[in-house]
């Protein structure tokens, strides 16, 4: 997903505007987890940008997503950007080095 919402609308008050963001937004990472994954990975991952616009959008984890949001109308933007690509990844194995007591 790469988009430019608006945080605008002239029949829209703002705070319903960015519940429906919001919720957009969880459906696609709902939507992209729920998608098979190739058989050599574990889980999905998502690699995400935010900004005002694309050129000056930054890299931010998938759980300051919300809070971002909040800060860009907190800041009376009239618009964002943001990016979220998913991505399969495999977890790291555990250190198995325990020192035994």
């Amino acid at each position: 997903m790469k988009k430019t919402f608006a945080l605008t609308h002239p029949k829209l008050q703002p705070a319903r505007l960015v519940d429906a963001i919001k919720h957009e937004i969880k459906k696609y990472l709902a939507r992209e987890r729920r998608k098979a994954l190739p058989d050599d990975k574990d889980y999905w991952t998502f690699d995400c940008r935010f900004g005002a616009t694309e050129d000056k959008a930054e890299q931010i984890f998938t759980s300051e997503i919300n809070k971002k949001i909040d800060a860009a109308v907190a800041e009376a933007l009239p618009a964002f950007y943001i990016e979220i690509l998913a991505r399969a990844c495999n977890h790291k194995p555990r250190d198995t080095d325990v020192a035994a007591d």
